[in-house]
């Protein structure tokens, strides 16, 4: 779901497309403890262990009170991520990043993962 400027109320904090109820704009669920910093676009990476793509590139999705657009999103082995992916997803080291990942399942380093670029945006982008 791709949506421009011109497609987006202004008028509430809530703001969805036009044309769509609030239902249809799925969330994506991050740690509360994360949750801030990715509305804040501190947190612009995520590393998800799904066995099929839950986002779109250029979809926008729920966060909490906020939208995040997807930017990019790859399949790759958990080896493939680097320390600036990791720094990018707001975690200490790979470590933290593979145990926050891993409440699917476990993480090797041959275990295909999803890497999703994101940013923040307003109801009003």
């Amino acid at each position: 779901m791709t949506a421009r400027l011109s497609q987006w109320t202004r008028s509430s904090a809530n703001a969805v497309p036009r044309g769509t109820s609030r239902a249809s704009v799925r969330g994506v669920e991050f740690s509360r403890e994360l949750r801030d910093d990715v509305l804040a676009g501190d947190i612009t990476l995520s590393v998800r262990l799904w066995k099929r793509p839950q986002v779109k590139e250029g979809g926008r999705y729920r966060v909490g009170p906020g939208l995040i657009e997807i930017d990019a999103i790859e399949l790759l082995p958990f080896a493939a991520i680097t320390e600036a992916d990791v720094r990018r997803a707001g975690e200490p080291d790979r470590e933290t990043l593979r145990d926050r990942a891993a409440h699917a399942g476990p993480i090797d380093e041959d275990t295909l993962v999803y890497r999703i670029e994101l940013h923040a945006v307003s109801a009003e982008d």
